[in-house]
């Protein structure tokens, strides 16, 4: 299905996808960051801060950020690295991928500029395809090595989640994993919880997790699933009361309602040569789940749905 292009009231192009059934995504060029999805019931399914500033050099607060060629301060750039806050392009030419069935679909590139270049001397192309289908959002990430040497990166797909309340949410399918603690300086530490719940700041990177993740809202009685290819990390990150405070585009009491499960390649750096190409996968998709009444175990929805 096509796609339109508005400018909103910031004067930003915003691409608008819909698909059949009634839901529909928003993307900015700056950033190349969806900032809305709704299901058919046109509930916003991601969380964008009231507070967020939606102009350059700022990042957007909310939605689904593209965090590249650095994730976090791991590394001598800005954090979470440049391209975020870039302009995109749409791409005119995109290379081919699987067909898109029943899908409303957009291709962006972002490309290396002489300003990128002073900073991160190396040449590269970072494509990325959305694509909108019923209770579906995939997101597929490429990188192109056009420089004359190798190249080393990190990334992520930050993922805001929308929740009912973030004490009422549970992650499926981290437990017994090693993760990077940041808020104890990058420490080693291995999950020994059954499921990750919440009661106060969180920021850790869970390293070789498995295809599929579940985050539970027994509240909203809704399950989203993360699905992901070639992004082998996952981070999980709510500020809780004092940093929401302490944040300027981000509400003192909006971490209620708010939890980022990302998409990452932070432990090992991805390498590429030149001429050659990485490329990630990261699918959204949301069931309704009865998991507080005992009537759906959060484990099928890790293991048995397809």
């Amino acid at each position: 299905m096509p796609f339109s292009v508005v400018s909103d009231r910031d004067g930003l192009p915003r691409i608008i996808l819909t698909e059949p059934c009634g839901s529909s995504a928003e993307i900015l060029l700056y950033g190349g960051q969806v900032v809305s999805w709704k299901n058919e019931r046109r509930e916003e399914l991601l969380f964008m801060s009231s507070k967020a500033i939606h102009k350059s050099p700022k990042a957007i607060r909310g939605g689904l950020p593209i965090c590249f060629p650095q994730f976090g301060n791991l590394g001598s750039l800005e954090r979470h690295g440049f391209a975020r806050n870039r302009m995109w392009e749409i791409d005119s030419s995109p290379s081919p991928l699987s067909p898109a069935n029943n899908q409303s679909t957009v291709d962006l590139i972002l490309r290396s500029t002489e300003e990128d270049l002073r900073t991160w001397p190396r040449s590269f192309e970072l494509r990325l395809r959305i694509s909108l289908s019923a209770g579906k959002l995939t997101l597929i990430p490429r990188v192109r090595n056009t420089d004359n040497r190798a190249f080393a990166f990190t990334f992520a797909i930050r993922n805001y989640l929308s929740v009912s309340d973030i004490s009422e949410v549970r992650v499926e399918g981290l437990e017994t994993l090693d993760y990077f603690d940041n808020l104890m300086k990058r420490e080693r530490f291995t999950e020994q919880a059954d499921a990750i719940t919440f009661d106060g700041e969180i920021d850790r990177v869970y390293l070789s997790t498995p295809t599929k993740i579940a985050i539970i809202d027994h509240e909203k009685k809704r399950t989203f699933v993360l699905r992901k290819e070639g992004l082998l990390d996952a981070v999980v990150w709510n500020p809780w009361d004092k940093k929401a405070k302490a944040l300027q585009d981000f509400g003192d009491d909006e971490y209620k309602t708010m939890l980022c499960v990302d998409s990452a390649a932070i432990e090992n750096q991805i390498v590429i040569k030149p001429c050659e190409e990485w490329r990630g996968r990261q699918e959204l998709s949301t069931v309704s789940s009865s998991y507080c009444s005992g009537q759906l175990d959060p484990r099928k929805v890790l293991y048995g749905f397809n």
